[in-house]
C-alpha cells in the first residue's frame, strides 16, 4: 500500500487540500468537448468524451444512464460510440441505427443529428425497475493487473450482476498505458465497471491524472433502480472543498432512496493499527457526520488490502481491498470481491463476499 507524501507524513497540510482541489477543478471539464461543428455535453460529467472526430463521438460511461446534449452547426449523421456501457442500453431522442459490436459493453449507433440542440438519453430498459438486483464492488488490483482475469472470470459467473464499482487503485502506477490495459481486460466482462480513483492513480500528475482522460471524474453520483450511488475522490486522503459543495446536492438527492457512498481511502482507520485513513481526523468526522445525517445506508472503501465489515457512526461500512495487490497476511480472506443485493422495496442492501483464492 503506497500513499502520497502528505499522508505518509501524517500531515493534513494545505498542499494536500490544494492538490485535491486542483484535481476537482480539472475534472469539472470532463464531459464537454467541441470540434468539427459539434458540441458535446454530458449531464453531470457522467462520461468522458474520449474522441470527437469529423463524424464520430466516443464516450466512456461512468454511470448506467446518461443524458447527452449535442449542439450541431448543421444536420448530419454521427456515429456515437459508448464504451463501458450497459449491454442492453437503448438510445432515445433522435433517429438512430444500432451498430453491432463484438464487446458486450461497447454500444454504438449511427445518429441523425439535426442542426441545433438535441438531447439524447441512453439507458437500459430496467433503469426504473424497483425489483431486487445485484451489483459487485472491489478495489486494489495494483500490480496484479496481469492476473486480473482470475477476478473478472469469477465475477462474470455471478448471476444477475448489472454492473460493478471500483473504489480505486486499479493499477500500480496509474499511467495511461496500464489504465488502457485494465480497460481492455474489462472487455471480457458482461457488464460495465464504474470507478473512482485511488492514490495509485495519481502518478506524476496529481492534479490531472490520466484516469481523468480515460475513465472520467473521480467524484460523481447517479441513481439506478431505487439506489443512489456516490463515488468520491479521496485519493489525497482528503476531499476537495468543491467536492463537498457537490456532495451536499448529491446527499439531498439520495435522502429518500437507498444510498451507497464509495471512496478509496477510508475517513477513519478501521483497525487502529495504521494510518490508512484521512490525514485529518477532524475532516473524517465532519464527512461521516454529513453522510449519517443524510441517511446514507452503506459506505465502501479500499486502500487496505483485506476485507472488513464494521460500522461508521451507525452506517454499515466495508473495506474490500482484495483485488490482487499484496494481501494482508493471516487475515483469512485473500483475493475477493463483494456482491450487494439491492432490495429497494425493503429498504436494504444485502452484502456478500466472494473469495477467489484462499489466503496465502
Amino acid at each position: 500500500m503506497r500513499t502520497v507524501v502528505c499522508v505518509a507524513a501524517l500531515l493534513w497540510s494545505a498542499g494536500c487540500v490544494e492538490v485535491a482541489e486542483e484535481r476537482a477543478k480539472n475534472e469539472d471539464r470532463i464531459g464537454r468537448r467541441a470540434a468539427h461543428g459539434l458540441t458535446v455535453q454530458v449531464d453531470e460529467g457522467l462520461a468522458a468524451v474520449r474522441a470527437l472526430e469529423a463524424d464520430r463521438v466516443e464516450l466512456w460511461a461512468q454511470a448506467p444512464t446518461l443524458t447527452v446534449r449535442l449542439t450541431a452547426a448543421e444536420a448530419g449523421p454521427w456515429t456515437l460510440d459508448l464504451r463501458n456501457a450497459m449491454p442492453d442500453a437503448v438510445l432515445e431522442g433522435a433517429p438512430a441505427r444500432p451498430i453491432g459490436r463484438s464487446v458486450p459493453t461497447h454500444r454504438s449507433w449511427r445518429v441523425d443529428v439535426p442542426a441545433g440542440e438535441t438531447t439524447l438519453r441512453i439507458a437500459p430498459p430496467d433503469a426504473e425497475d424497483p425489483s431486487p438486483w445485484t451489483f459487485v464492488a472491489f478495489a486494489d488490483v495494483q500490480d496484479r493487473l496481469d492476473g486480473v482475469q482470475d477476478l473478472f472470470g469469477r465475477m462474470a459467473t455471478e448471476p444477475g450482476v448489472r454492473f460493478g464499482l471500483i473504489s480505486g487503485d486499479l493499477t500500480e502506477q496509474g499511467d495511461a498505458s496500464t489504465l488502457r490495459r485494465f480497460q481492455r481486460n474489462m472487455e471480457t466482462l458482461p457488464f460495465p465497471l464504474f470507478a473512482t480513483l485511488g492514490n495509485h492513480e495519481l502518478g506524476a500528475d496529481t492534479a490531472s491524472p490520466p484516469f481523468h482522460r480515460l475513465f472520467g471524474r473521480g467524484s460523481f453520483s447517479f441513481a439506478y433502480r431505487g439506489v443512489r450511488f456516490t463515488l468520491l475522490d479521496s485519493a489525497s486522503a482528503t476531499l476537495a472543498p468543491r467536492t463537498y459543495d457537490k456532495l451536499d446536492r448529491w446527499l439531498a438527492a439520495g435522502r429518500d432512496d437507498l444510498h451507497l457512498a464509495m471512496m478509496h481511502i477510508p475517513p477513519l482507520d478501521a483497525f487502529g493499527l495504521r494510518n490508512g485513513a484521512f490525514a485529518s481526523r477532524g475532516e473524517a468526522h465532519k464527512l461521516l457526520g454529513l453522510l449519517a445525517r443524510a441517511g446514507v445506508d452503506v459506505t465502501v472503501y479500499g486502500h487496505v488490502h483485506t476485507f472488513k465489515a464494521y460500522t461508521n457512526v451507525g452506517i454499515d461500512a466495508y473495506i474490500t481491498g482484495g483485488g490482487g495487490a499484496i494481501p494482508e497476511r493471516l487475515d483469512g480472506i485473500g483475493r475477493h470481491f463483494m456482491t450487494f443485493r439491492a432490495e429497494p422495496a425493503l429498504a436494504r442492501i444485502v452484502p456478500g463476499v466472494v473469495r477467489i483464492f484462499p489466503a496465502d
